[in-house]
């Protein structure tokens, strides 16, 4: 399939744009001094925003850079967040885990051409989850620990266990529709920016599938939030 002239400009310019809000995280982490108490936000933070460009740098500021101690010193103690906010913050470490899962698991699929029912789109959706699963288990079991609110080692890991499967499976459902809308609508390589493009859209998909999960694990006390403590 021919991709358009002007689909390729776009997809180059929207990625462009996040790549420099990514910069911008960047800079302000470690030359501005704003470093994540949980050290792992610290990579959340700029690959959310290869993706989701001023989207993530609005929630970084408004969200992110209030947690550190650089920003309590001159500002105080942020505010409370609300049930929403919450959750849409605790909703970001799942599309970074799937971003990975894609740089990982697409490259791997065009390499060996593994395929499954003679379309690589299926190899490409399992791997991505493969490899997305259990980063998210790892950041989950370190916000519990974090959180101290569960002593028992192997309950913390089987409750990262449930609740990352949970988000994987809600968040995969928006990703994943897009992922088949390219293979069997679009039709476009996964050698092109346009593909990436359309990528992009289905990490926000699957942010927008997976916020009303995490919000009810937060409002039902299942999970605490991701917080704030090295």
């Amino acid at each position: 399939m021919t991709i358009p002239l002007w689909l390729t400009i776009t997809a180059w310019s929207v990625t462009g744009i996040g790549l420099f809000c990514a910069a911008i995280i960047l800079i302000d982490t470690y030359l501005g001094g704003h470093r994540q108490p949980m050290k792992s936000w610290e990579a959340i933070w700029p690959i959310t925003a290869v993706y989701a460009g001023p989207l993530a740098l609005f929630a970084y500021y408004k969200w992110g850079r209030p947690v550190t101690k650089h920003w309590q010193q001159r500002n105080g103690s942020p505010r409370e967040l609300t049930l929403d906010e919450t959750a849409a913050r605790e909703t970001i470490p799942g599309g970074a885990a799937s971003f990975i899962g894609h740089l990982i698991a697409v490259p791997i699929v065009v390499v060996t051409g593994i395929t499954i029912a003679g379309k690589g789109v299926w190899p490409m959706i399992l791997l991505i989850a493969a490899v997305a699963l259990p980063i998210l288990i790892i950041f989950e079991y370190r916000a519990l620990t974090l959180a101290g609110q569960i002593r028992s080692t192997g309950r913390r890991w089987w409750v990262a266990t449930r609740l990352s499967t949970l988000a994987i499976i809600a968040f995969d459902t928006g990703m994943g529709a897009t992922m088949l809308l390219v293979a069997f609508v679009l039709g476009y390589p996964p050698t092109t920016i346009a593909f990436w493009f359309v990528m992009w859209g289905g990490l926000l998909l699957g942010f927008a599938t997976a916020f009303p999960m995490v919000r009810w694990l937060l409002g039902a006390g299942i999970t605490a939030p991701a917080e704030t403590s090295t």
